[in-house]
């Protein structure tokens, strides 16, 4: 099934609003008159995977104060 518009708008609303501690993100409904589905699932993929390098990161962050 494909996603409407607004439900990437929402999609990209949820990833963005992840984090509690930083103020909820909303987006304009109106950008959907400028952008179109294949844009919005751009925007997506790429907030997965800035997500996932900062995962990568932390993980090896941690990794570091590991004892063996």
């Amino acid at each position: 099934m494909e996603s409407t518009k607004e439900q990437l708008i929402a999609d990209i609303e949820n990833l963005l609003n992840r984090y509690g501690e930083i103020k909820p993100t909303h987006i304009n409904p109106e950008l959907l008159q400028f952008m179109d589905r294949q844009t919005l699932l751009s925007i997506i993929n790429s907030i997965l995977r800035q997500q996932e390098k900062t995962n990568e990161s932390n993980i090896q962050w941690l990794e570091q104060f590991k004892q063996y």
